[in-house]
C-alpha cells in the first residue's frame, strides 16, 4: 500500500447551483452514509479535520444571468473553498473535497495552485469526466457553470471566475489531461482542440487501454510541476457503474478501469489532492454510487488488492 504520508482533511461542498438538475447538494451526506470517514480510517489514516462549506439553497435565490447562472453565489463558495484548501495544505494536510457539482473545482484547483505559487511551483491536473467542462460564458448552451470550470481554470472566460484566490491561470494546458470524455458540445470541441490540453477520449481508452492512458496522463501532469490534483467527476464512469449522477452518458469507463487510473495516481506518489463531484443520491439506487465512489477514493489513497 502506497499511503499518503499526511492526515486527510475532508472538505464538503454541497453545491448544486452550477447544474440544471437538483440533488448534488446531497452528495456529501450520501458519502457520510456510505461510511467514507470510517473506510479511510480503516486504511490507517488520520482524518485531522472535516470542514463543511456553507452553500445557499437554490430555492432562496433567483438569477437573471443566462450566461453564468448563480455566478455570485458560486464565486463566493469557490473563494471560501480555495481558502480552506490553502489552509489545509499549509497545515500539512491532504485535501479531499466532496461535492457538489463540478463548478466547485474552480475553488479546489485555484486553492492548490495558489498554495504552490507561493513557492513558484506549478500544478498538474487530471480531469476525469464524460464532458470537457470547457464551455465559455459566450458559447454555453445552458448557462450552467458546471460545464465551464476547466476553461476558467485555464484562464479563459469570466474574469472573476478565472482568477479565484488570485490564481490566473490556475493550470497550464500542457499540464492538463482530460480522461474519459465522450460528450462534447460543438463549440467546446473546437476550443478543446485549440487549447493545448491533452484529451484521452473513450476511443483512446478503448484503443490504448487505461494502463497506458494513465501512464501518459501522469507524464503530462508531472512535467515541470510540483505534483497533480485529480478532479474526478463520477459521470466519467459508465452509468451501469455509477447510476447516481445527473448527466449520465452511456459507454463510459468501467469500474475496474476507474480503479486502475486512481491506483496508478496513488502509486505515482505525487498526487496532492482529490475531489469527487456530481453524485446525485436522488437518482441513485440504494446509495450504491456513493458506496462505489468510496472504494474509488480508497484506491486514490493507496489501497491495493494485495
Amino acid at each position: 500500500m502506497n499511503q499518503i504520508p499526511k492526515p486527510i482533511h475532508i472538505i464538503n461542498v454541497p453545491l448544486d447551483l452550477g447544474a440544471s438538475r437538483r440533488g448534488t447538494d446531497a452528495g456529501p451526506s450520501a458519502f457520510r452514509v456510505a461510511g467514507l470517514g470510517r473506510q479511510i480510517r480503516q486504511m490507517g489514516y488520520e482524518i485531522s479535520n472535516e470542514t463543511d462549506v456553507p452553500v445557499p439553497a437554490m430555492e432562496t435565490r433567483k438569477t437573471s444571468d443566462t450566461k453564468t447562472r448563480f455566478k455570485a453565489e458560486i464565486l463566493e463558495v469557490c473563494e471560501e473553498l480555495a481558502g480552506h484548501t490553502v489552509a489545509a495544505l499549509e497545515a500539512h494536510e491532504w485535501p479531499l473535497v466532496i461535492g457538489g457539482d463540478h463548478s466547485i473545482a474552480m475553488g479546489t484547483v485555484s486553492g492548490v495552485s495558489a498554495y504552490l505559487a507561493k513557492s513558484d511551483q506549478k500544478l498538474g491536473l487530471i480531469w476525469f469526466d464524460a464532458h470537457g467542462d470547457m464551455n465559455l460564458p459566450d458559447s454555453t448552451p445552458s448557462g450552467n457553470i458546471h460545464g465551464m470550470p476547466l476553461s476558467h481554470l485555464l484562464g479563459y472566460g469570466d474574469k472573476d471566475l478565472s482568477s479565484i484566490h488570485g490564481a490566473h491561470p490556475a493550470v497550464y494546458p500542457e499540464n492538463v489531461a482530460l480522461v474519459g470524455i465522450r460528450d462534447i458540445d460543438q463549440k467546446e470541441r473546437d476550443f478543446i482542440n485549440a487549447s493545448g490540453v491533452t484529451a484521452f477520449t473513450m476511443r483512446d481508452i478503448d484503443q490504448l487501454g487505461m494502463s497506458e492512458v494513465a501512464r501518459q496522463a501522469l507524464e503530462i501532469v508531472n512535467d515541470g510541476t510540483a505534483g497533480f490534483h485529480v478532479s474526478f467527476d463520477l459521470d466519467g464512469c459508465d452509468p451501469d457503474v455509477i447510476p447516481g449522477t445527473g448527466t449520465t452518458v452511456p459507454g463510459g469507463v468501467s469500474f475496474r478501469e476507474a480503479h486502475l487510473l486512481l491506483e496508478e495516481c496513488a502509486a505515482d506518489g505525487r498526487i496532492l489532492s482529490l475531489e469527487v463531484v456530481e453524485l446525485n443520491p436522488f437518482l441513485d439506487h440504494a446509495n450504491i454510487s456513493a458506496e462505489r465512489a468510496v472504494t474509488l477514493i480508497q484506491s486514490a489513497l493507496g489501497r491495493s488488492i494485495l
